[in-house]
């Protein structure tokens, strides 16, 4: 079973205020895949068109403006108009990438940590009180998360821009505990700061559902692909930059389970 490179196709969200489309387009493209951008009343006026995708991607941003919570509205939009041919699609094996803005829709969609179950973790304000704007030392734990495949056991840095970020699990102390021993078991968590960044529920910066398809993290590795990104001038240069590993994952993912 193997699936072209050429032929394997990625959506990327667009509109009402997510602003990182172009860049985590060009991060797949870069990778010899297809991408299109797509604003979200398009995919919900053409449901159908996801059939044609292997990756569905919700890029950062601030979309519908953070009102009411980062990424509610943009959840509510997609739960009550695609939940059918989201399901379907989850379904069907293909994968699923929200990063940053994306990641915190994804968690109030209710397809992490876990899909179509009760939620038990969101993502707040940071520890701070404020917007944090700049790159950090992440861990890649070993766990069952596609995207991270090539990366577990490695330290990386990946910058991160949000207001937001702060993993928080429902319940009590014990609870939290609870739900967090769980995605450690489940191997769901797939990405750490190095560090306390910004209060998150024991420095986790990333989580997968239970089969590693649908990954959410609150760095930005579309931001990462080139070492021209790199914050330390004599870093920078023509050299392949760590955040494409995780598109890379992505896509032979894809090449090794799907057909033409």
């Amino acid at each position: 079973m193997s699936l072209a490179r050429s032929n394997i196709k990625a959506l990327i969200l667009t509109g009402d205020g997510i602003n990182c489309e172009t860049e985590t387009a060009l991060a797949f493209l870069e990778k010899g895949i297809r991408a299109e951008i797509i604003h979200i009343t398009d995919l919900i006026n053409n449901p159908q068109i996801l059939d044609t995708a292997h990756i569905l991607a919700l890029p950062g941003g601030f979309s519908f403006g953070d009102e009411i919570g980062s990424g509610q509205i943009l959840a509510l939009k997609l739960k009550y108009a695609l939940n059918v041919e989201l399901k379907k699609f989850i379904d069907n094996k293909k994968l699923v990438i929200g990063i940053c803005n994306g990641f915190q829709a994804l968690v109030r969609l209710g397809l992490l940590p876990k899909p179509f179950t009760e939620r038990t973790m969101t993502l707040t304000s940071n520890r701070q009180g404020h917007f944090i704007n700049r790159w950090v030392d992440l861990d890649v734990p070993t766990s069952s998360c596609v995207w991270t495949k090539t990366l577990k056991g490695k330290k990386i840095s990946l910058p991160i821009r949000h207001g937001e970020g702060r993993i928080v699990f429902k319940g009590n102390a014990e609870d939290q505990l609870k739900t967090y021993k769980t995605l450690g078991e489940n191997g769901q968590i797939a990405l750490s700061y190095s560090e306390d960044v910004n209060g998150s529920y024991n420095e986790i910066a990333g989580v997968c559902d239970p089969t590693g398809r649908i990954f959410g993290l609150m760095p930005h590795p579309e931001a990462a692909t080139s070492a021209w990104h790199s914050p330390s001038g004599k870093d920078k240069g023509y050299a392949v930059g760590i955040g494409a590993a995780i598109f890379e994952s992505g896509i032979s993912y894809c090449e090794e389970n799907f057909n033409n």
